[in-house]
């Protein structure tokens, strides 16, 4: 960890040379991953309640015993003036005698946790983790803790680690409590086509209408890359690629402070975010498709890849069952359904006749319950990884087809992030998002630099997720 803190010393000193104000480290960054419960006993600290005691470990280093890594992150928030954020494991004591139901066996609870420090080491925050993605070494706190803390140059932040973002509580709560500064360390497998780490740091970003500031570890082995810092209109990333060497990479960016709005006032319906031209909704002929025209009443055929422009196919994407329908023509509309949810897909491939890749739109609604249960609703364009429609929905990170497209579908949810990630893992912004008061939710796309790999509308149905 001392290592580690060595490197986080020297990137601390070169973000405050570029003038940065506050500094975000990665989940898992001082300790590693992949420890047990007891092997990670080692690399615990006990870190006070902010909210309850006022400490500053870099200049009262002998209040408490064995807080090492929690003074040293002090003295560097305060040798270099600015918020430090970073990700450490909490050893907390449980009160195995009186409440012996929430208390683990061992009577301690350890925490995956965010601290915060202010520019002159007064740590200010402490967050821990409630969605943990198996992490065997720690515990979720009896209850999701929204945690905020406050700045005199941005006001406030909200915080949240990694699996959170996918998750009601505490990620949602902080939003319609009327945050718009989300600090986000994480250790995020890229998930391709739909989940890629930056592609949904994006999409969050913009479908919640927040600044996100996101910290992901590098890890080749275990396919761990892409941090980034968004703001509705605007992405500064770094995405590794294959054969990049393994270190770090600092990013700094001046970003407009978002003021607090609460969702749902004066009837303005805040998360419905209208960028760029105001094109009205007419221009999607409402292009919506019926069961009863949705669906080719033959069964689809899957084993050759030409075929009719009205069959549908399931196929597995992230291990959810997609409905696809192929796009066999180099400009044309179509819809696809996944029971009453269905997608609508205006397009033109440029140029026509160009590359032999295969493009086909997916729709899916349903529960998700591979690696964590989450309800959804996703309309997405996307490359097949071959020429077979068994690959639609596999794994791609490069694309030479261009496309000008319109995407829509009509969601029951308000929380529906959009996505446009061309070839070798590159972010465009959406040309133009419009959310209507019915649901539905148009994003517009042309003059694409590269090929693409994904557009998404990824509909969050929170309300879902217990049933």
């Amino acid at each position: 960890m001392q290592k580690n803190l060595d490197v986080y010393e020297e990137q601390a000193a070169r973000a405050s040379q570029q003038g940065a104000q506050i500094l975000v480290f990665p989940e898992d960054g001082l300790h590693g991953f992949n420890f047990s419960r007891a092997s990670i006993s080692g690399y615990l600290e006990t870190i006070p309640d902010p909210q309850q005691e006022s400490w500053n470990p870099c200049t009262e280093p002998g209040k408490y015993n064995n807080t090492e890594v929690l003074q040293r992150l002090s003295c560097m928030a305060r040798r270099y003036n600015l918020y430090l954020v970073a990700n450490m494991a909490d050893l907390q004591p449980c009160p195995l005698k009186t409440d012996p139901s929430s208390c683990p066996s061992d009577g301690r609870w350890q925490f995956n946790t965010n601290v915060v420090f202010r520019s002159d080491g007064l740590l200010v925050a402490r967050y821990h983790k409630h969605n943990l993605y198996f992490e065997e070494a720690f515990d979720a706190p009896p209850q999701p803790e929204i945690t905020t803390f406050d700045t005199p140059f941005a006001g406030k932040f909200g915080l949240i680690i990694c699996f959170d973002i996918l998750f009601h509580e505490p990620t949602v709560t902080l939003l319609e409590k009327g945050v718009r500064q989300l600090i986000f360390p994480t250790a995020w497998m890229n998930q391709l086509p739909l989940l890629d780490t930056i592609q949904f740091q994006q999409a969050f970003s913009t479908g919640a209408n927040v600044t996100l500031l996101a910290a992901n570890i590098r890890s080749d082995r275990l396919i761990m890359t892409g941090s980034g810092i968004y703001t509705p209109s605007s992405a500064t990333y770094h995405h590794a690629q294959k054969g990049d060497p393994e270190e770090g990479r600092l990013l700094v960016a001046r970003v407009p402070v978002l003021h607090p709005l609460l969702i749902g006032q004066s009837g303005v319906r805040e998360e419905g975010v209208v960028m760029g031209e105001s094109t009205s909704s007419t221009a999607t002929d409402s292009g919506y498709c019926h069961k009863e025209n949705c669906f080719d009443s033959s069964p689809p055929e899957t084993a050759s890849s030409a075929l009719p422009s009205s069959t549908t196919f399931t196929s597995s994407m992230m291990y959810d069952p997609f409905t696809f329908i192929l796009l066999n023509k180099t400009e044309g509309k179509v819809n696809v359904c996944d029971g009453t949810f269905c997608c609508h897909l205006q397009y033109r491939r440029l140029p026509p006749g160009g590359s032999k890749e295969l493009y086909a739109l997916g729709a899916f609604a349903g529960t998700h319950t591979v690696n964590g249960r989450y309800a959804l609703q996703v309309c997405a364009l996307v490359r097949c990884a071959g020429l077979d429609v068994s690959s639609c929905g596999q794994e791609v990170e490069e694309a030479e087809s261009k496309m000008d497209f319109l995407l829509e579908g009509r969601f029951g949810t308000r929380y529906v992030y959009p996505s446009v990630l061309v070839n070798k893992l590159v972010l465009e912004q959406p040309e133009h998002l419009e959310t209507a008061a019915d649901g539905r939710v148009t994003m517009k796309h042309s003059k694409m630099t590269d090929g693409l790999v994904t557009a998404c509308l990824y509909g969050r149905m929170y309300h879902l997720d217990n049933e």
